[in-house]
C-alpha cells in the first residue's frame, strides 16, 4: 500500500515572526487542503470542547484557524461534537453549548456556528452502514455531522485511560457517535434503571420500539424487560434524570475495533481532512472534569488526508519523546515493581491498549499506517 503523506510543524516561533496560528495555517495549506472543493459546501469541523474544569483541551484559536481556511475556499463551516454518554456538563445540547461557551468557543471567537451533532437530547442520529464492518453493521452517527458535505477533524492528541491515546480515530469514531452510538461502542450489555432517579415520566418508553420498557404501577417506576431489550440505547437520550445507564463492560480490544468501524462510517466517500495537535498531553481524556500534568512535552502540529497515518505519526512522535518529571508517566516508570512496556501510553495507563485499533482500521480500509513525514 502506498505511503500517506503527513505534514508536520513544530511549536518554535521567533520574535516578530510567524505565530503558531500562522504556522498552523501554513501547514494546512501545504498539505494541499485546497484539493477539496469547499465552494458553498457545509463543512463539519469535529473537535472536543472540553469538560468543565478541564483546561487541556485545544484553545479556540486553533479552531478559528481552520474555520478561516474553509471560509477562504468558499465553504460554510461549523464546529461540532456529539453529546456524551456519561452524566456531565455535555450530556445534552443545552448544557453542551453552555460548556463550550464557558470554555471559550462562541461564534464570535471561532468565526462560525457551533452545532451539537446529535441534537438536543443526543438521539438525533442516523444509522450508517459500515462497509466491511465485523463488529458494527450500522453506526449511529449524529445527524448534523452526516448531513455535512465535507468533514474535518481537529484533534487534541493526548493520553487515554482505555484506548492508550485519544487521536483522530477516537475523535471521529467515538466523538461522532450519538449517545446510543457511544453506548453501542462501549457496552456489551443492556441498560438498567436506577429507581431512585426514575420519575416515571414515560419519556423513555415512547422511544422504545421493542416493548422492552415496562411501567410498574405499584412503584410508579420504569423497568427493563431484558428479554425484549436489544440494547439499542435509544432510551438513554430520552431520560432527563440520568436514571438509565449501561455497563461500560466491552473489552478494550473490542472497543478499539468498534471505534475504527464507526470512523469508517463517518468518513464514508465524502471529502475529509484531519489535523492533530500534540500539546498539553494529559494522561486522560478531555472528558474528565480535571486534567493531570502533561506526561510528554509539546511536540507540534500534524495534518493529513489519512486519519490512520496521522494517528500513527503522532503516536511515533510521542513514543520518541522523553517523559516529563512530575507526571503520571514519570511516576509510574520510577515506581516500585514497574514493568516497562516500552510504550509511553501503556506505561502511563497499564490497562490501556491501542494497537488493535490501528490494525483494525487498516484492515477495513480507514487508511494506511505507513506514512511520509513532511516537515513544514
Amino acid at each position: 500500500m502506498k505511503e500517506s503523506k503527513v505534514y508536520f510543524s513544530d511549536f518554535r516561533t521567533k520574535p516578530f515572526g510567524d505565530s503558531l496560528i500562522m504556522k498552523l495555517k501554513k501547514m494546512i495549506k501545504s498539505a494541499e487542503i485546497d484539493q477539496i472543493n469547499f465552494e458553498k459546501k457545509f463543512t463539519a469541523i469535529k473537535m472536543h470542547f472540553g469538560e468543565l474544569g478541564n483546561i487541556s483541551y485545544l484553545r479556540p484559536n486553533y479552531a478559528r484557524a481552520v474555520v478561516d481556511i474553509v471560509k477562504e475556499h468558499g465553504g460554510k463551516p461549523f464546529l461540532t461534537d456529539c453529546n456524551t454518554l456519561y452524566p456531565g456538563s455535555r450530556k445534552n445540547a443545552l448544557e453542551h453549548l453552555e460548556c463550550a461557551w464557558e470554555n471559550g468557543f462562541t461564534p464570535l471567537t471561532v468565526g462560525c456556528p457551533i452545532i451539537i451533532g446529535d441534537g438536543l437530547k443526543g438521539n438525533d442520529d442516523i444509522s450508517v452502514p459500515v462497509e466491511n464492518g465485523e463488529f458494527v453493521k450500522e453506526a449511529k452517527i449524529g445527524r448534523a455531522i452526516m448531513d455535512a458535505d465535507v468533514f474535518i477533524s481537529l484533534t487534541h492528541f493526548k493520553g487515554h485511560e482505555l484506548t492508550g491515546f485519544g487521536g483522530a480515530i477516537k475523535n471521529i469514531g467515538m466523538g461522532c457517535g450519538s449517545r446510543a452510538g457511544k453506548s453501542d461502542q462501549h457496552s456489551n450489555g443492556k441498560p438498567s434503571i436506577d429507581e431512585a432517579l426514575c420519575r416515571g415520566c414515560y419519556k423513555c418508553k415512547k422511544e422504545c420500539a421493542n416493548n422492552a420498557l415496562v411501567f410498574n404501577a405499584d412503584t410508579k417506576k420504569m423497568a427493563v424487560n431484558q428479554k425484549n431489550c436489544v440494547g439499542c440505547g435509544r432510551c438513554l437520550g430520552s431520560c432527563n434524570f440520568d436514571a438509565i445507564s449501561f455497563l461500560n463492560d466491552a473489552a478494550v480490544t473490542i472497543l478499539n475495533r468498534r471505534m475504527a468501524e464507526y470512523t469508517k462510517a463517518v468518513l464514508g466517500d465524502r471529502p475529509h481532512f484531519h489535523i492533530s495537535v500534540i500539546v498539553d498531553v494529559s494522561p486522560n481524556c478531555d472528558c474528565h472534569g480535571e486534567n493531570d500534568a502533561a506526561i510528554l512535552p509539546n511536540i507540534g502540529m500534524f495534518a493529513s488526508f489519512d486519519p490512520l497515518a496521522l494517528d500513527q505519526a503522532c503516536a511515533d512522535a510521542c513514543l520518541k519523546a522523553a517523559p516529563l518529571p512530575g507526571s503520571q508517566l514519570y511516576d509510574n516508570m520510577n515506581g516500585n515493581n514497574f514493568i516497562d512496556q516500552h510504550d509511553h501510553f501503556k506505561n502511563s495507563a497499564p490497562e490501556s491498549e491501542w494497537e488493535t485499533c490501528m490494525e483494525h482500521a487498516e484492515k477495513i480500509g480507514v487508511g494506511c499506517r505507513k506514512y511520509e513525514l513532511i516537515k513544514i
